[in-house]
């Protein structure tokens, strides 16, 4: 999978998580939990989300340290 690809499943999932989100504010940068409202109850359901549709499992102990949506991209273009 392409870092495009994965960046879109990523904005996708986190689109159904958290539905007043805009798909054009979303950025690399943007910090899941400060700029996107993210509980751990919404990490969880988007770790979840994301281990359904690509198959990449995102230990919670690794999903803790990813911060951003850039952060989630580029784990998981190791993984894929």
């Amino acid at each position: 999978m392409t870092e495009s690809s994965l960046r879109s499943a990523i904005i996708e999932e986190l689109i159904k998580i958290a539905p007043d989100l805009d798909a054009a504010d979303i950025d690399d940068d943007g910090l899941l939990h400060d700029d996107y409202d993210l509980d751990s109850m919404d990490s969880f359901n988007l770790a979840s989300a994301i281990h359904q549709r690509l198959g990449i499992n995102i230990p919670d102990s690794d999903f803790a340290r990813l911060q951003s949506v850039g952060d989630l991209v580029r784990y998981l273009a190791q993984k894929a």
